[in-house]
C-alpha cells in the first residue's frame, strides 16, 4: 500500500457566468462551457502530458439532455483529452464541483491516482432546475414530502424560524452586488476567467460572435429601494425575492488536482494544497443550514477553526438562508464571500462549487494569506465544505 501523499490544485480556470435563461450563455452548450475549462485547465500546468490523466471528475446537478451521457466523458474528449483518461459525472445537487474535486483529491491522497482534472458544468438556460421530467417518489411523497419542498419555500422557512427579516436580507443581497462589482472593477476576477467565443442569436437570421469575459450577474443599478420594491415570489405573504436570492446561471470551471511529488517533478508552484472535504446532513425542510455542521465537520477533521480561515465562502442560495447560517458560526463578516456571492455572481448549479473553489485560490494568492473555506448548503437536505491552504 502507497502512503498518503499531499493533493495540490496546480491550475484553476472558470468561465464567466452567465445568466439564465436569457443570458450571453444561454444558446451554448454546457459540455462546450466544460470542455474549454478542461483544455485551459490543463494548458495552466505546462509540462503535464495529457496522457497522464488518470481521470475527469465533472460536477452537474441535472446530468440531461446536453449535459446528460456522462458529460464529463464527452467534455473531457471535446477538449482534445486521450481517450486513455476516463471520466465520470457526478451529482451532489449545488455541491457537485466541489464533490468532484474532493473526489479527486482523495483518489491522489490515497495512491490511487497522480493526475485529476476535476470541477464542474450547468447550463440553467438549456436544463432548467428540476430538470424536464419531474418523477417524485410516491411512497416518498406521501410519507415525507418535504423532501421535494421547492428550494424557495425552504428559504422562507429559514426567514421565519430564525427570524431574518426582509430588510436584512435585502441589505445582504445589496453587499453581494456591490462586493462583486469592486472585484470586477479591480480585476479581481481577470486571472482566473478564460475568455469564450460565444454565439449570440440576435433575431432567427441575425447570429454573431462575441467574447464573454465578464460574470453578467452583478447589478450597477440595485439598492435597497430598488430591492423593496421586488414583491415575494415563493409565498404571497413571504419575504424571499429574486433579489435576495441567487441567480440562475450558466457556467463551468475546472482545476487539475495532482499529488505534491508530481507537481514538484514537472516544477509546476501550485495553488493551493486541498486540506479536507466533509458533508453532513441535516432536515430536507431546513436543508439552508446544511453548512453548518457541514464546516463543523471539516474544521474537526483539518484540526483548525473558523479563526484561521482567512477566506470564508458560503454559497449565497438565498440571503435567507445564509443568514441563518451565521447565526449559528463566527465567522467575520470582512473574510465572508470578499468578492461577492451567488446572489450577484450566479449560481450554476452543478458548476458552482468549482468556481468558489476557483475563486478562493486566486484570491488566497491575492491577499498572501494561509486558509480558505468553501462551503454551501444541498438540495434534498444536505451540506458540504472543504478547506484549502496556499502553499
Amino acid at each position: 500500500m502507497k502512503t498518503m501523499q499531499d493533493a495540490v490544485i496546480v491550475a484553476a480556470v472558470r468561465t464567466a457566468i452567465g445568466k439564465a435563461p436569457s443570458g450571453t450563455l444561454r444558446y451554448t452548450r454546457p459540455d462546450d462551457l466544460a470542455a474549454a475549462v478542461i483544455a485551459e485547465a490543463v494548458r495552466r500546468a505546462p509540462g503535464l502530458d495529457p496522457s497522464d490523466i488518470d481521470d475527469v471528475i465533472l460536477g452537474c446537478a441535472m446530468p440531461e439532455a446536453e449535459q446528460g451521457l456522462n458529460v464529463a466523458r464527452i467534455a473531457s474528449l471535446r477538449a482534445g483529452l486521450p481517450v486513455s483518461a476516463s471520466a465520470v459525472t457526478v451529482n451532489r445537487f449545488c455541491s457537485s464541483g466541489l464533490q468532484a474535486i474532493a473526489y479527486g483529491a482523495e483518489r491522489i491522497m490515497c495512491g490511487f491516482g497522480d493526475v485529476v482534472v476535476a470541477g464542474g458544468t450547468e447550463s440553467m438556460s438549456l436544463v432548467p432546475m428540476g430538470g424536464h421530467k419531474v418523477a417524485p417518489n410516491p411512497t416518498l411523497s406521501r410519507e415525507y414530502p418535504d423532501v421535494y419542498l421547492t428550494t424557495g419555500l425552504v428559504a422562507e422557512n429559514h426567514a421565519r424560524e430564525s427570524h431574518v427579516s426582509r430588510e436584512a436580507q435585502d441589505a445582504f443581497a445589496l453587499r453581494s452586488h456591490q462586493r462583486a462589482l469592486a472585484a470586477i472593477d479591480a480585476g479581481r476576477f481577470r486571472d482566473e476567467i478564460l475568455p469564450i467565443t460565444v454565439k449570440v442569436i440576435d433575431a432567427p437570421r441575425s447570429v454573431r460572435e462575441i467574447t464573454f469575459d465578464t460574470d453578467e450577474g452583478p447589478r450597477r443599478d440595485t439598492s435597497m429601494q430598488a430591492l423593496a420594491k421586488l414583491r415575494p415570489v415563493f409565498r404571497a405573504d413571504g419575504s424571499v425575492t429574486a433579489g435576495n436570492s441567487s441567480q440562475t446561471s450558466d457556467g463551468a470551471s475546472a482545476v487539475v488536482v495532482m499529488s505534491g511529488a508530481r507537481a514538484k517533478a514537472l516544477n509546476l508552484q501550485p495553488l493551493g494544497r486541498f486540506v479536507a472535504f466533509a458533508t453532513a446532513g441535516v432536515k430536507p425542510e431546513l436543508f439552508g443550514i446544511g453548512p453548518v455542521p457541514a464546516i463543523r465537520k471539516v474544521l474537526k477533521i483539518a484540526g483548525l477553526s473558523l479563526a484561521d480561515m482567512d477566506i470564508v465562502e458560503i454559497n449565497e442560495a438565498f440571503a435567507s438562508q445564509l443568514l441563518a447560517c451565521l447565526q449559528e458560526l463566527d465567522v467575520d463578516p470582512e473574510r465572508l464571500n470578499p468578492n461577492g456571492g451567488a446572489i450577484a455572481l450566479g449560481h450554476p448549479l452543478g458548476c458552482t462549487g468549482a468556481r468558489m473553489t476557483t475563486s478562493v485560490l486566486y484570491e488566497l494568492r491575492r491577499r498572501k494569506a494561509r486558509y480558505g473555506l468553501v462551503s454551501m448548503c444541498v438540495g434534498g437536505g444536505m451540506g458540504a465544505a472543504a478547506v484549502f491552504e496556499r502553499i
